[in-house]
């Protein structure tokens, strides 16, 4: 089964139901990185008329994860994951359509790789970049992925 943005949309729909509700979509997904898109609406606003950190938060994490999961799907192993750290830098006020992009598909590779030829758990840190509809970036979440293979 191939990971697509339409499964990851229907997958939040029924299993993290506060993204879907929000408007946090998935865009694209390939080898190398993952749009998520999420709008600026009265359910994700904050009483400042902006978007509310946490909203972005699961856009931004969404970009990773996605892609760490099409990568675990992919290498035909059995591999937990877990955010083990976050943070987060805010750089301007996000209202509009707000467009989170992570590229970071080789990092994931890689840690699956030395994940599967060690059998230890590896770590990656992944960053997922917000941008509003003029290209300016609103915000920058950086995730940090455990990948541990299941016994």
């Amino acid at each position: 089964m191939k990971l697509t943005a339409r499964k990851v949309n229907i997958f939040n729909l029924f299993n993290l139901p506060a993204a879907y509700f929000t408007g946090v979509r998935a865009k694209a997904i390939d080898d190398a990185s993952c749009i998520v898109t999420v709008k600026h609406r009265w359910i994700s606003q904050n009483p400042f008329k902006s978007m509310f950190w946490a909203v972005q938060g699961m856009a931004a994490e969404l970009t990773t994860g996605a892609l760490v999961l099409k990568k675990i799907h992919e290498s035909n192993q059995k591999i937990s994951m877990l955010v083990l750290n976050n943070n987060a830098a805010f750089t301007k006020k996000a209202t509009g359509r707000i467009t989170f992009k992570c590229l970071d598909g080789q990092l994931v590779d890689d840690a699956i790789k030395q994940t599967i030829d060690t059998g230890e758990a590896q770590t990656v840190w992944m960053k997922a970049i917000g941008v509003n509809t003029e290209g300016v970036e609103v915000s920058t979440f950086n995730f940090e992925w455990t990948l541990k293979l299941k016994r």
